[in-house]
């Protein structure tokens, strides 16, 4: 019995790479090729497949439609494998494509699908509850885990992180205040926390408010992960 697989790309050469290193799996069967989201949630319903295999941008919005799909997959049909491929590292992509559980999920970087064996046994994978990731995501994902653990704003509660977020955006203690429904006593205590917690005594040169604010700006960047913003 071969499994059964719909492919999404808008990419036409990337859907005939990807059909062509499927088509040397004699136990897997390509039903349908779509090029958007709206035909590749058509096709699931149509074919009802064993496994989705889709790029992360597609038409219309060309954000995250492939991880979006994988989301709505897990609980409309749950059975159904997803195999996500991106053509850069994705660090927060791949983190948003487990956020419900690694079970049926793949994500692959589209260098290795010239590799039918690699792909296919993705697709086996998943059809059968399992999970894959890229070795190269791997790498990311640990590297940007240990960066967050050893930033300086580690130690920050949600709330001080909040109001050192409003800090960097320029604004007085009043102003946070309002913004975040806080008494400007409230406000005063957890900017003497952040202080406190980041290590930044007085300084005649630059404010603590400045250090605090640049500390969150530079430690901004790893959380969103490795690499353009491409599919």
């Amino acid at each position: 019995m071969a499994f059964r697989v719909v492919l999404a790309d808008d990419s036409y050469l990337a859907r005939d790479a990807v059909s062509r290193a499927l088509a040397e799996a004699p136990d897997i069967e390509v039903v349908a090729v779509c090029e958007d989201r709206d035909s590749l949630l058509a096709a699931v319903e149509t074919e009802r497949p064993d496994v989705v295999v889709t790029d992360i941008r597609m038409p219309p919005a060309e954000m995250a439609e492939g991880v979006e799909v994988a989301a709505r997959l897990r609980r409309s049909h749950p059975s159904i494998g997803v195999v996500v491929l991106s053509q850069y590292l994705e660090a927060t992509y791949a983190l948003d494509l487990l956020a419900g559980g690694s079970d049926g999920r793949a994500y692959l970087l589209k260098e290795h699908i010239h590799d039918g064996g690699e792909l296919a046994a993705a697709v086996r994978t998943t059809a059968a509850g399992g999970s894959v990731i890229d070795p190269k995501v791997v790498e990311v994902l640990v590297t940007v885990r240990v960066r967050a653990a050893s930033s300086p704003l580690a130690g920050l509660t949600r709330r001080e992180r909040e109001i050192l977020g409003q800090i960097a955006q320029g604004k007085s203690n009043p102003a946070i205040a309002a913004a975040l429904g806080l008494s400007k006593r409230a406000v005063e205590k957890h900017i003497n926390a952040i202080f406190v917690k980041l290590e930044l005594p007085e300084s005649g040169n630059v404010s603590r408010r400045v250090k605090a604010a640049l500390l969150f700006l530079a430690e901004g960047a790893p959380d969103r992960g490795a690499g353009p913003r491409h599919s």
